[in-house]
């Protein structure tokens, strides 16, 4: 069992902050090899279509501020239902770990952060665990901002917990840029080596404001 964090902040959730996205088309190959699939992925059939990364700084939210690496191996059929699951995911502060898998099913682990803004448009990304770093990566931004906004794409993630099911829905919203993701190096034993991969897009978002709701407890 968890221990209890300082806090405990049931679902739903409004967090807003800055990140970055990275869209790829994994084979399946390497989200066999890479993806971090648990036994919940065997009852499932992959079919690929866009996964992400994502690195997010949550200015604010139900637990404070925190900051976020997560992968998102892409679309999966579960049973006759699609959706996209989380299958690696770290987060910088014990109450997003313990809030995020109890209200949301999602795998968070616990891991140091470090941003250094170079300039307004650039910035180096460090992850580590046990004092080692297993994600680095510069990132800049550039050209002329545009709106995005998740009505547009609207998109489901199945999580398993314990003996359950979790369906959310997350919707989100906010300014972006296109970016590019340079000097990237990656432990594949602490998460999926994408310095292999050759991204679709790369955005960064600035002033964005997502709303987790409250999950939905799901037969498959």
């Amino acid at each position: 069992m968890m221990p209890q964090p300082s806090i405990v902040a049931p679902a739903p959730w409004t967090l807003r902050g800055n990140g970055y996205i990275f869209l790829y088309r994994f084979s399946k190959e390497f989200i066999e090899q890479q993806g971090f699939l648990k036994d919940f992925h065997q009852k499932a059939t992959f079919k690929g279509m866009i996964g992400s990364v994502m690195l997010v700084d949550y200015h604010t939210s139900e637990v404070g501020g925190y900051k976020e690496l997560l992968f998102i191996p892409g679309l999966f059929n579960f049973g006759k239902k699609t959706g996209f699951n989380i299958s690696k995911i770290y987060v910088s502060t014990y109450e997003s770990v313990y809030n995020g898998i109890q209200n949301w099913g999602i795998p968070k682990e616990l891991a140091d952060f470090t941003i250094s803004q170079n300039s307004e448009n650039q910035s180096h990304f460090e992850v580590k665990t046990s004092q080692k770093t297993f994600f680095q990566a510069d990132i800049k931004s550039y050209g002329i901002p545009f709106y995005i906004n998740t009505a547009l794409f609207p998109f489901n993630f199945y999580q398993p917990l314990e003996d359950k099911t979790l369906l959310t829905q997350p919707q989100g919203k906010g300014w972006a840029k296109l970016c590019k993701l340079k000097n990237l190096q990656v432990d594949s034993t602490l998460f999926p080596d994408i310095s292999t991969q050759r991204p679709l897009v790369c955005m960064a978002v600035r002033n964005f404001t997502m709303k987790f709701p409250v999950a939905k407890n799901i037969a498959l």
